[in-house]
Parts: C-alpha cells; structure tokens; sequence
C-alpha cells in the first residue's frame, strides 16, 4: 500500500513538472497593431502603431506575437526594433498584410533603414509583404539629380536567433535585406523583386556574420541577388532562384586595407535566369589583408547568364578612378562541381586573379557550359588548381 501510494505521489509530481514546462513553451501573448493605432488603409501612417506594439511586447516576459491582420498600412519613415532591453523569451511578427512606403521618396530616401532590427534575439519575421515604392527614386538618381541614398528595407544588426520566413519585398529603394554583425539567422521562402535597372537594390547583403542560412528564395533585382562581404563566415545558401541580376557574389572586398576574411560558404542547387553574372568572387585591385577560403559551388544552372562564373580581381564598376595595385585578397580552396547551362558570352569561365597572390586550390568537375549552342571559352589569368571529371569548356588547368 505504502509503495502504491509513493508511486501514484512520484507519478503525480513528474505530470506536474511536464506540464508546467509545456504550459511555459507554449504560453503565448498575443498583440494586434489595429490596437495601437494601426490602420489598414494605406492613407493613416502607422510607424508609431508598430512602434509602440514592439515596445510593449518587449516589456512581457513571455513568448509574444504581434499580428499584422491584412490590409495596407502606410509606414511613413523609419521603424526600430531594438532588443536590448526585450524581457521576451521570444517574438514573432505575424504580418499578413502589407506595408507601403510613402509615394514621397525623401521621407523614406533620407533614412539609412525603413526597418531596422538591433540587437534582438529569438525573433521571427513571419509573412507580409514590404513594397518601400523605390521607383521614383531609382528615378531620381538616373536621372543625375541631388537624392538621397535611400533606404535599405529590412536590415538586422548586432542579433541572433532570428528567422525571416515568407517575405515579400517588393522596389526597396536599396538593399532589400541587409544582415550585419549577427549570427544563426535563418531566411527561407523569401520572394526579392525590383526591376533589373533598379541601382543597388541587392536582394540579400551579408557581412560580419556567422551561421547564416538562406533557404528557397526567388529574387529579381537590379544588382546582386545575394552580396557576400568581408566578415561572412558559415553560409550556407541552398535553393535559390536569380535573375534579373547581377548574380551571386563574393564582394566586393578589398574596400579597406584591413579587412575580415570570407570563409566556409556553400551555395547549393541555385539558378540563374539572363543574370549578369552568375557564381562571382570580386575585389578590387587593392592591397588588403583579406581572403576567401573553403568555398563550394554546387549544382548551379545556367540560363543565357554572362559569366556564369567568374572570379575578378580586378574589379572597378565605371573604371574611373581605379586603384593600379595588385588585389592582396587570398583566395584559396573554391571547388565548383555540377554546373551547367548556356552562356550569354563567349567566354563562360573567366578567371582573372591577382598576380601578387594567385587563386590556388581551385577545382572544377562536372562543368558543362554552352555558348549558343557552340563551345564557350575559358579565360584564366594567375590560378592554379584541378579539373576533374568532363570540364566543358576546358578548364584552366
């Protein structure tokens, strides 16, 4: 009776301990933006709704979700999300309508971002779409006037643990995404689109990050459909879908004489459609103390892409003012395995690389690269490395 009775008292107290703690994980607060002002007529400026609806969930000491129901919400300038001071264990911005960007470029053009997240941890971006109407700006600036630089639309700095899942951006004024000094960030199912003359609208920029995975996205823009910068470090980039575009790259780097390293990037099962390039590693020609090390291209295709894969080292956008020195960017171990497709120049592999320091360790194999239905051609200049298996055009080696 006695060891019954200790039974049936262990067993209640362990129920309980499990229960608690799935009551804890799945406790959730839940906001809505209509009640902080937010209204979803596209006319009524709702920057300080969001605002102050993150404000709020910051201070619950909970998981918490802040719902954007459907509709358009004007967002008139810029919107912080700082996470310094977040008691939460956890938020996640369920958006299912969309957010405007006010039709006078110069609110949102003298900004640096429209929404920038600092210092913040566990948060999900979940769905909406963001249309910053950067066209009139684009115009502006094409047509040589005196405009502001513009605003990136989405940019996340100093955090970790964040997810970006089911975005839609739509005309950012600049970059679209921009991740700086963060790391385990996850962005998957993300649509990135701008007209292919859009200036600087790179889909998704990374630098001084580490762990960063970009899952699923299609992304049309005018300039790099993802842009890899010095201090990128762990990137993985599985699924992608560019063009227009001026491709995948590494870089620019050597902007600065000291500069972090890119190391351990892997791109997977990507697609290029028409793009200017496709896998690219540029840096201009400029001493610099950093490197590229432990890349792997894989099973990329190729549709009408000029260069579908080039390394410039050389790099200098309007040749104008060029630096005349040799690029002190290293780049070591890059394998490139299963691309194929058809190029849109006649010269589909291009290889230009510093004299000073020499790209060592590259290898090809199962490259199969067309130019109108005719062999295409392979330029290389200061490389060394192995081709392996069928290599067409001829690799380098």
């Amino acid at each position: 009776m006695a060891f019954s009775l200790s039974f049936v008292y262990i067993f209640n107290i362990v129920i309980t301990i499990i229960m608690s703690h799935f009551g804890q994980f799945h406790a959730r607060t839940s906001l809505n933006v209509l009640s902080f002002g937010a209204k979803p007529n596209g006319v009524v400026d709702s920057a300080k709704a969001f605002s102050d609806a993150w404000s709020t969930a910051c201070g619950v000491e909970d998981s918490v979700v802040i719902n954007v129901p459907r509709g358009r919400y004007l967002v008139g300038g810029q919107v912080r999300f700082e996470g310094e001071s977040c008691k939460s264990r956890e938020i996640i911005l369920r958006i299912d309508g969309t957010l405007i960007g006010p039709q006078d470029y110069k609110l949102l053009g003298k900004e640096e971002n429209w929404f920038s997240f600092s210092g913040v941890h566990n948060v999900t971006v979940l769905g909406g779409s963001f249309d910053a109407k950067g066209s009139s700006l684009w115009s502006c600036k094409a047509n040589g006037y005196n405009c502001p630089e513009g605003a990136t639309t989405m940019r996340f700095m100093d955090s970790y643990n964040v997810r970006i899942k089911g975005v839609v951006s739509l005309n950012s004024q600049l970059f679209h995404i921009a991740i700086n000094r963060c790391r385990n960030i996850k962005i998957e199912d993300v649509q990135i689109i701008a007209p292919a003359d859009s200036p600087n609208t790179d889909g998704i920029h990374i630098q001084l990050s580490t762990n960063i995975e970009v899952r699923n996205a299609s992304i049309k823009t005018g300039d790099d459909c993802i842009s890899i910068g010095p201090g990128t470090k762990n990137l993985n980039v599985d699924g992608i879908t560019c063009g227009p575009g001026h491709g995948i790259s590494i870089g620019s780097l050597a902007k600065d004489i000291k500069e972090e390293g890119v190391e351990n990037v892997t791109v997977k099962k990507a697609v290029f459609v028409r793009t200017d390039n496709g896998l690219r590693i540029k840096s201009w020609p400029r001493h610099s103390n950093g490197f590229v090390e432990r890349v792997r291209f894989l099973g990329a295709i190729m549709v009408n892409v000029s260069y579908p894969i080039l390394i410039d080292q050389n790099y200098c956008p309007g040749d104008s003012s060029c630096p005349s020195q040799e690029s002190g960017i290293k780049i070591n171990d890059v394998i490139y395995s299963g691309i194929m497709g058809t190029s849109a120049t006649k010269v589909a592999i291009k290889m230009d690389c510093s004299e000073r320091f020499p790209c060592t360790k590259i290898r090809m194999q199962a490259i199969n690269l067309t130019y109108y239905g005719d062999t295409a051609k392979t330029s290389c200049t200061n490389v060394s490395g192995k081709q392996l298996g069928l290599v067409l055009p001829n690799g380098c080696f």
